[in-house]
């Protein structure tokens, strides 16, 4: 009897002695803050992080494997990296992007970087896609999940029995909040979360700032004609030089010609001044994220260096700022000078940023 006591206790320290591998270990709930990488210097200011969804750790780790998981398309075949691919600064060198049953749209995806601060600086309702169809990240990450040419999901109650099913997403949303339980909401937040952290702010133009190089003579003469109004004009829309995000977050008709079939924010809000205003881009990674404007006309810089120069197109919602020049044909840039002022924004790129292991999954 006495044998047969010792044996189940020996028993019973060895399984107490066994941590959980679930709950006990890697997957419990783990809310450490993240830490975000701000810039402090050169204009950079911090951007609002919303209250209902704090960075953490466990939370930005989920949203980035999320981020790269076709598992959120209704075929398993694409992710949100499919059409934000890392080394296009989050943009897709396609001329339109493809879905997951290979439809094709009518815009090519915009790049993903320094997305926090349109929460800042764009104080309306309109914030975020092409269009400004989303109000805040969170709607912005869930957007394509539900766009029937995009991940073509029917609902989110598809897509969320497919991530409670998963053998591992269970135990990750644990480790982000506490619960297996798997909600739009919660997908929301982390992809979110992950987003906020593709922060590009160490450009050949920003070494140049603080000192780290010296800009090119033809470097210089491109920046005096971004910022001149007599000359390109560029900053109207795309910041003056004290500000390195290089958009107003706001939203514009540059000039282009208007699509009936594409009306940009006036699909959104029904205004007939919105008719043909897209989101400004910023002017970062340009070389990275061709082809350009939101409908990928363009394949190089310099032809939409031309197009500013004498190419714009007179409508009723043109932006001021384009048509003011009308009258003289143009911007009458020269040669020498549409040279310059491209030599200018090839410094506004970041190539740490589009290889930094932080962004891209293993």
């Amino acid at each position: 009897m006495r044998k047969l006591l010792f044996i189940a206790l020996l028993f019973l320290m060895i399984g107490s002695c066994k941590k959980d591998p679930v709950v006990g270990d890697m997957y419990a709930y783990d809310p450490t803050p993240y830490q975000l990488a701000i810039p402090t210097n050169l204009g950079w200011s911090s951007f609002p992080i919303p209250e209902d969804n704090p960075m953490t750790v466990a939370g930005v780790e989920l949203g980035k494997k999320l981020f790269y998981d076709p598992i959120l398309s209704a075929n398993n075949t694409q992710s949100c990296a499919s059409c934000h691919q890392a080394a296009n600064s989050f943009a897709d060198p396609n001329s339109f992007s493809k879905g997951a049953f290979g439809q094709e749209g009518n815009r090519s995806a915009p790049p993903l970087y320094n997305l926090g601060w349109t929460d800042k600086y764009n104080t309306t309702g309109h914030k975020f896609f092409w269009d400004g169809g989303a109000t805040d990240m969170e709607r912005q990450a869930i957007g394509p999940i539900l766009n029937p040419i995009e991940m073509g999901n029917k609902n989110m109650f598809e897509v969320l029995a497919r991530l409670q099913k998963d053998a591992t997403y269970p135990a990750l949303f644990r480790k982000a909040f506490g619960s297996d339980s798997i909600t739009t909401v919660k997908l929301a937040k982390v992809i979110s979360q992950f987003e906020r952290t593709l922060i590009s702010s160490n450009s050949n133009w920003d070494k140049a700032e603080r000192r780290q190089r010296l800009r090119t003579p033809s470097e210089i003469n491109g920046m005096m004609i971004f910022i001149s109004e007599g000359k390109g004009d560029c900053f109207h829309c795309h910041g003056n030089l004290s500000s390195p995000y290089f958009t107003d977050f706001g939203f514009h008709n540059n000039g282009l010609d208007v699509n009936p079939k594409d009306s940009g924010l006036y699909r959104i809000t029904g205004k007939a001044e919105d008719v043909g205003r897209f989101k400004t881009p910023s002017l970062r990674n340009l070389s990275f994220t061709a082809p350009y404007m939101h409908d990928s006309r363009f394949k190089t810089l310099m032809e939409v260096i031309e197009f500013y120069n004498s190419g714009t197109k007179h409508s009723a919602t043109v932006d001021p700022m384009i048509s003011k020049n009308f009258d003289k044909g143009g911007l009458n840039l020269t040669p020498q000078d549409k040279l310059d002022l491209l030599n200018f924004l090839l410094s506004l790129n970041d190539s740490n940023f589009i290889n930094d292991p932080k962004h891209i999954f293993p």
